[in-house]
């Protein structure tokens, strides 16, 4: 009796292994599904692109403009150093408004005078022995002065620094044009036409012909500017040379890069 009991317990014991196969393989065949069908697609006839199907021709194009600078800008920098802090800022105050004031003879008016920053640091001696002793405070104030009169930028450099004294500096000195408008668009109408002409020329060497313009857009362009990036201190030996500071205007190139979108007819 304790026999024949073994002998089915090790039967269903079997029976249910072989069941658990039974169900996994159903499971797995649900999930994983039939084969693929062949896809569609590879019978049916390809869809041609958007692009391709209107049959369009894109082109970049490049043009320039020459034009003649008419003005000149350059950083002014005052500084002032003294033992109280609103000290240091009255005497930087009142050299800026001298400083100013002798801009106004060459032309320079208050609009075209942009402050950039105002600093203020306090000064330190720092002795061999001890800890560093408070002496003072400098205050540097700074603009963009802008010298609409492009003859008398020298004048008005010399001008500046020598109203100043020591404590003014003038850099970054640079030529730029005050309406660069009329400029650029005959870069921009340069521009269409370089890529008008080499679309054609190469519709014509397919055979086809350009059609309505779908779409334009500018790339943005280069436009260099002469710098002279010379820093001037008021120094007695200096200030005569200063004052016949020579600008010459020279010229600057304006350029514009197009991107033109055609149809084929």
């Amino acid at each position: 009796m304790e026999r024949t009991v073994t002998v089915s317990v090790r039967g269903l014991l079997v029976a249910g292994v072989a069941l658990l196969a039974l169900v996994t393989a159903y499971l797995l065949g649900g999930a994983g599904g039939a084969p693929p069908a062949p896809a569609q697609a590879s019978t049916a006839a390809p869809q041609p692109a958007v692009e391709g199907d209107a049959r369009t021709l894109r082109m970049v194009g490049s043009g320039e403009a020459t034009v003649v600078p008419d003005q000149l800008t350059f950083a002014l920098s005052v500084t002032d150093q003294e033992v109280a802090l609103d000290q240091a800022l009255a005497d930087s105050s009142d050299t800026m408004k001298r400083v100013l004031a002798a801009l106004e003879p060459h032309g320079v008016r208050a609009a075209d005078v942009q402050t950039t920053a105002l600093q203020m640091y306090p000064e330190y001696d720092y002795p061999s022995y001890g800890p560093p002793v408070l002496t003072g405070y400098r205050v540097t104030q700074r603009a963009r002065v802008t010298v609409r009169d492009l003859a008398a930028g020298g004048r008005a450099v010399s001008a500046a620094v020598e109203t100043g004294g020591n404590g003014v500096r003038a850099s970054d000195i640079r030529l730029g044009v005050s309406d660069p408008q009329a400029g650029l668009a005959r870069a921009r109408d340069a521009a269409v036409a370089a890529a008008t002409a080499k679309a054609e020329q190469y519709a014509a060497a397919t055979g086809q012909s350009l059609g309505d313009v779908l779409g334009l857009r500018e790339l943005g362009g280069d436009r260099p500017v002469r710098s002279r990036d010379v820093a001037y201190r008021a120094q007695a030996a200096e200030l005569d040379a200063l004052a016949t500071l020579p600008v010459r205007a020279g010229k600057e190139d304006l350029t514009v890069r197009v991107e033109v979108l055609w149809a084929f007819e």
